[in-house]
């Protein structure tokens, strides 16, 4: 898994920005609360790529101190995770200027177009705005780039059985060049449990190595 930095890092083209933010209400702490985690989108529920991400996310939960439950109806904690990619935005820009489109936290559209569409809307590319760096793109010459801006991001609400209230949410979202999950999921997750819960409304800024890339060599 990919080292994650957290804060004062400048942003550069090779790294994949993950903005994380959580609420919290009462979240017991850990002494012996069992917890299952569940599709907070029915149309993922059962799913085995669904299953491959939430063995992550319960993965991190046990090691904060949680138990997973062998089921939902034995849990103390349900646990609802999303997650999800847009179909990205084609960006044009000439070269030798500053590309006015990054910046801090992604530039001024970041909190307009948030991967949710607001709070919990527009989850699954519905809706999902984008944000990005620039991506050198050789197809175009003569002074002019292109990139494709992904945004991506995981949803984790924590709702408390036996009080019957949420007692955790949280989001975490970034832009990048690539569109895997497979890729894109697991370093969402990491960063999202690094110093989870956290301070509840705090927004945190986490900074996740590249994508590697494996270069076959000649068949023998």
């Amino acid at each position: 898994m990919a080292g994650l930095l957290m804060l004062g890092l400048s942003a550069c083209a090779d790294t994949l920005d993950t903005r994380v933010t959580r609420f919290q209400s009462q979240l017991p702490a850990p002494q012996g609360q069992t917890f299952a985690v569940v599709a907070d989108d029915p149309s993922l529920a059962g799913g085995i790529e669904f299953g491959q991400y939430a063995k992550l996310v319960a993965g991190e939960l046990t090691k904060k101190g949680y138990t997973e439950a062998v089921n939902p109806d034995a849990a103390n904690l349900i646990v609802r995770f999303s997650y999800g990619v847009d179909k990205g935005r084609v960006h044009v820009r000439s070269t030798g200027m500053r590309d006015p489109f990054w910046g801090p936290w992604y530039g001024p559209g970041f909190g307009r177009r948030g991967f949710y569409g607001g709070w919990g809307g527009g989850f699954y590319g519905r809706g999902m705005g984008g944000w990005g760096y620039g991506w050198y793109d050789p197809w175009f010459d003569q002074g002019v780039e292109s990139y494709t801006v992904y945004t991506s991001g995981i949803s984790l609400k924590i709702d408390d059985k036996s009080a019957n209230k949420r007692v955790f949410e949280g989001k975490a979202e970034a832009a990048s060049s690539s569109n895997k999950l497979t890729w894109l999921v697991p370093n969402l997750v990491e960063a999202f449990f690094t110093g989870f819960p956290g301070n509840s409304g705090e927004t945190l800024r986490i900074t996740v190595a590249p994508e590697k890339t494996t270069v076959k060599g000649p068949a023998k």
